[in-house]
């Protein structure tokens, strides 16, 4: 049996059903080993190639440097707080086209925002809600490495407490890191009512393909947080990219869930959570809550705050 192509995928239920078209060429200049790109490349199955990426200043800006691009579709390179903002301006310039007989629906493109969470989280939240207020037919992917990865690994509003980022070192003073939790911008984004909403991990492909194929059939802002292991900013061997995956959700870190008309769900609950410190040992941005000696007091407030996450939906 042929497998389907992208335009003809139904919902999946193994890995065999997943389109063989890749719309991301290999060898991008993309650190090695980076969660984020497995994530898109994965969502471009469905997307297929009629698509424009519109991009924010940060770590992607790297996949396409004129005149090389990997993508089967176009490519927008915007400043880091207005790729939302340049996406409405390519999807309303589309439907007045088409609108004016000047295009034909059939040639229409999936419009596309590709941003870090440094963007994402904070420098274009405010074109991001701008665009969810017009309830404007686009898709977003947010790949969070939960940094501003490509300018040193930075705190972001994404950075989880207890990680040590350049601008959050460990110190006499402040032993932990980062103070500050991480954002939730689920939730600030479900406030909006979008079409549609959720998170993605590269580590569950099948889950992955079938929520953009859900999203595919809906009109409206249709939102994606993509988990993105980062190896170059985690500092952990890029082999290990698919494990921290798999134990991010594993442990219950980076729930896997959606938002229809505001409502959640969990699409994946794991049976029994594994202690979140199989998620953190390895990672060198954790490595002081472990070296020279264990800060208890940190791992445990890290552990209580997945607990009482899960508990809300038990």
């Amino acid at each position: 049996m042929e497998t389907p192509t992208s335009r003809e995928l139904q919902a999946i239920k193994n890995l065999k059903q997943i389109a063989r078209e890749e719309f991301i060429a290999p060898g991008t200049a993309v650190c090695g080993g980076c969660g984020g790109l497995e994530a898109l490349r994965l969502a471009a199955k469905v997307l297929g190639p009629n698509t424009i990426f519109v991009n924010a200043a940060g770590c992607f800006t790297l996949l396409a440097t004129f005149p090389y691009t990997p993508f089967h579709g176009s490519w927008l390179y915007t400043t880091m707080a207005s790729a939302a903002a340049g996406a409405q301006g390519v999807r309303d310039a589309l439907d007045v086209l088409m609108a004016r007989g000047k295009m034909d629906a059939a040639d229409d493109v999936e419009v596309v925002v590709v941003a870090g969470d440094g963007s994402t989280y904070d420098m274009g939240l405010s074109s991001i809600s701008g665009a969810l207020f017009r309830d404007l037919d686009f898709w977003y992917f947010c790949y969070d490495n939960e940094a501003y990865g490509n300018t040193g690994m930075q705190m972001s509003s994404a950075t989880p407490y207890g990680v040590r980022t350049l601008t959050t070192p460990r110190s006499a003073r402040n032993r932990v890191g980062t103070e500050h939790g991480k954002k939730d911008l689920f939730a600030i984004w479900q406030a909006h009512r979008p079409a549609y909403l959720a998170t993605i991990s590269p580590r569950y492909p099948v889950d992955l393909t079938n929520k953009f194929l859900k999203a595919r059939t809906l009109r409206g802002p249709k939102l994606f947080l993509a988990h993105a292991p980062c190896p170059t900013g985690w500092l952990y061997d890029p082999a290990e990219t698919a494990e921290y995956a798999h134990l991010a959700v594993e442990t219950g870190v980076f729930a896997l869930k959606e938002a229809i008309d505001g409502q959640v769900t969990h699409t994946y609950v794991p049976q029994r959570r594994r202690p979140v410190e199989a998620y953190l040992q390895g990672q060198g941005r954790y490595r002081h809550l472990f070296e020279p000696t264990r800060q208890e007091d940190a791992l445990a407030r890290i552990q209580a705050d997945v607990d009482a996450y899960w508990a809300q939906w038990s």
